[in-house]
């Protein structure tokens, strides 16, 4: 059972969003709360699989929840989604930074919706190739690759096929098919380049391999 936490100051979208996650059975919507200072102590007591996070709230906005919650300093973060009517690439920086897991429009529609909670709580990617592309292009300011550190020790060729696949965006499904490996195995090659390059989480190895010149 995947347990999620809804937090929108639309009583309308909480009761929405609510009704289309349980409707399925592997879903449970542990709470839904109107403001960020809520989110943020229901989340920290549920501890929710998976929060699903408005921007606009009143209190704490959905950026500065998703980085108490998910952010570098959060020793035990939990996944974030935001999930917004404003596709603005200054949203998605921000989101990013402060640790979110993806980023969401409103009107995706049900289906979106619901593979963005089932692949969050898998650590999968959430959002379409194109989109995370241009996101991360954005995120890193689209110029000059910055010097950071080498790895602690050198990828493998297998692990630079596997970051190059997550930079495009694809999910670990897909990067499975492609490079004709298993599901468990894409994650053990994903967790071994995130312990060499330090990196919490898929978009950060995304950002990372963009950063370093990986992917162009």
């Amino acid at each position: 059972m995947i347990r999620v936490l809804i937090a929108d100051d639309q009583e309308m979208v909480r009761m929405g969003f609510r009704m289309i996650l349980e409707s399925h059975d592997d879903i449970e919507v542990v709470a839904d709360v109107p403001d960020g200072v809520s989110a943020v102590a229901k989340a920290r007591e549920l501890r929710p699989d998976v929060c699903l996070l408005d921007i606009r709230m009143p209190g704490l906005d959905g950026l500065e929840v998703t980085r108490q919650l998910a952010g570098p300093d959060v020793a035990d973060p939990l996944k974030v989604v935001v999930v917004t009517t404003f596709d603005l690439d200054e949203y998605v920086h921000t989101a990013l930074r402060n640790g979110a897991s993806g980023f969401l429009l409103k009107d995706a529609g049900p289906a979106l919706l619901i593979e963005a909670v089932r692949a969050a709580d898998r650590g999968d990617a959430l959002v379409s190739p194109q989109i995370t592309v241009r996101l991360l292009k954005h995120f890193n300011g689209g110029t000059a690759r910055s010097q950071a550190a080498p790895p602690a020790e050198p990828l493998t060729p297998r692990e630079m096929d596997v970051v190059k696949a997550v930079a495009r965006g694809l999910t670990n499904t897909e990067i499975g098919a492609e490079l004709f490996l298993s599901l468990s195995t894409v994650k053990t090659h994903l967790a071994s380049v995130q312990g060499k390059i330090g990196a919490r989480n898929r978009v950060e190895t995304a950002a990372w391999a963009w950063r370093n010149g990986v992917v162009s």
